[in-house]
């Protein structure tokens, strides 16, 4: 731990800057648009000067630390910014952490989410979502940092869940677009198993490590099968955000939101956050070569996966896509030989090539004119394999039949119970008419509506009373209570009424429920 120096202050503040900053403009643009000030082309500008103020100084921040690492040496320790949570034994804490896996990866996430935020100004110019893209891009930027340099796995999850969510939403960034909100579902429905299995590894940590700290985890002795078991919840998170075989059904439909994003989460960045995850772990993953085995396989038989797939495709970016795939595996065999150096390189290396290919994907496609590649002769003459490549050996159809189908049916069992069940108990109306409110009462009153059934019909005894109860209830209301408050109080509560109606429209525009969700990581964090 690093306790005593002169530089500890101000490498607090730089610490805490980077992640924050972005953070802080996605919510100063959701406010802008909340009160208009930065809506529509003419608030494009100060949107995108917010977005790209905030990265760029983030970036600065990070060369700032990238210069006092080489000029005074690597401190490869967790600088604690204060205690977030105490509770018993358990302890976490606001912490960072200086070596050179993070000051990597962040440099890279800086360089690439600038050189994106940059290209989206001009890309996403006159779009209607504008300020919406460039709120969730900065969430996205605030997450991969406080991913990177996190010290301790509780704060790596809350940038990992960040991400997601932000992912989320850009993905279905054409949200009355059923394909993209289907295809948004399936990528947050498979990433919800490996966010599990990172949950689980936390907790055990704490239970058998009473560390999440990354540097303190490596050097506590446990059991080889307490360590395997953190190990494989780790590993689970990995392999469903990297995409890793049997979850690699999702990304390729994640391809539906702007190609920014596209570059940015799936090309470059966010698909190689199990990589880093697992990179992060290196101390737990050297004592356990059977895990490490598990690992070589699981990105060999992705390699192949994507290779074969990857022969059929026809679209560019699923074509990236493939390749993608394909090199996050070979990293995956990095790791799992231990050359966990190699496989930080191999990162650097590809995420750079990716991003560039990316966002030149719009420009190529407008400058190829030859059809795509055939595919290869000994592909084409085996009937079953190229069969399952153009079905992309059907893990879209099992994902959709294990996960999406299934979580779509529940948010309808639960949308009926609502109505059903929740809306009588509550006493809100869903499908029946009734003349329960001052506006019916007075429409009734100047021959504008009328009453088709008085309250709902109940069955059997219990039903039938209730019935009998609300029928009762229905007549008093109507004439003691809405006729007897004179003409004073009828117009203040249309007038109040009239208002909360307006409320609750805008409440429900996707605008004020990002604000909700922006709140709510706001609260957590």
């Amino acid at each position: 731990m690093l306790d005593t120096t002169e530089s500890l202050p101000l490498l607090k503040v730089i610490l805490g800057l980077i992640p924050l900053l972005p953070l802080l403009a996605a919510l100063w643009i959701a406010i802008g648009f909340i009160f208009s000030w930065n809506r529509g082309e003419s608030g494009e500008k100060q949107t995108s000067a917010v977005a790209l103020g905030a990265i760029s100084l983030s970036f600065l921040l990070i060369l700032a630390l990238d210069v006092f690492a080489l000029v005074k040496g690597l401190p490869s320790a967790t600088i604690s910014l204060g205690e977030w949570l105490s509770s018993g034994e358990y302890h976490i804490n606001i912490s960072f952490i200086m070596d050179y896996k993070s000051l990597v990866m962040a440099t890279l996430v800086g360089f690439i989410t600038l050189i994106v935020t940059k290209f989206s100004v001009n890309y996403l110019h006159r779009e209607a979502g504008f300020q919406r893209f460039f709120m969730m891009l900065s969430v996205f930027n605030a997450a991969m940092f406080l991913m990177t340099l996190s010290g301790n796995a509780i704060l790596t999850f809350i940038g990992w869940e960040l991400a997601g969510v932000s992912s989320y939403l850009l993905i279905a960034y054409s949200w009355h677009r059923d394909v993209a909100t289907t295809n948004a579902t399936r990528a947050f429905v498979t990433n919800r198993i490996g966010d599990a299995g990172f949950i689980l590894a936390i907790a055990f940590s704490f239970f058998w490590l009473g560390t999440v700290d990354w540097i303190e985890m490596g050097s506590m002795i446990t059991s080889k099968i307490h360590i395997g078991i953190i190990l494989f919840g780790f590993m689970i998170a990995a392999f469903a955000k990297s995409a890793q075989f049997p979850f690699s059904a999702w990304i390729t439909r994640a391809l539906e939101g702007p190609t920014p994003s596209s570059a940015v989460f799936y090309g470059s960045l966010m698909v190689h956050a199990g990589v880093y995850l697992l990179i992060r772990t290196e101390s737990l993953l050297i004592q356990a070569p059977a895990l490490m085995v598990f690992i070589i396989l699981t990105g060999l038989v992705t390699i192949v996966y994507a290779y074969i797939v990857g022969l059929v495709q026809t679209d560019v970016k699923s074509s990236f896509m493939f390749s993608t795939l394909a090199q996050v595996g070979l990293m995956m065999v990095w790791i799992g030989l231990g050359w966990f150096e190699l496989a930080l390189g191999h990162i650097v290396a590809h995420a750079v090539w990716r991003a560039y290919q990316f966002l030149h994907a719009p420009s190529f496609m407008q400058q190829v004119t030859s059809p795509a590649a055939p595919v290869p002769q000994w592909l084409n003459q085996k009937t079953w394999l190229y069969t399952a490549a153009l079905q992309r050996f059907w893990l879209d159809g099992i994902a959709d039949w294990m996960l999406t189908k299934p979580t779509r049916a529940l948010a309808n069992e639960v949308q009926v119970f609502d109505e059903q069940v929740v809306d009588r108990i509550t006493g809100i109306p869903s499908n029946t008419t009734m003349l329960n409110t001052l506006s019916h009462w007075e429409a009734q009153q100047q021959g504008k509506f009328t009453v088709s059934s008085d309250v709902g019909k109940g069955r059997g005894i219990f039903g039938k009373s209730l019935e009998l109860f609300a029928g009762s209830l229905q007549v008093l209301e109507e004439r003691f209570i809405l006729k007897g408050s004179g003409e004073g109080l009828m117009k203040a509560v249309n007038f109040l009424g009239n208002y909360l109606v307006r409320i609750d429209k805008l409440l429900t525009q996707p605008r004020y429920v990002l604000v909700l969700i922006m709140a709510t990581f706001v609260v957590v964090l």
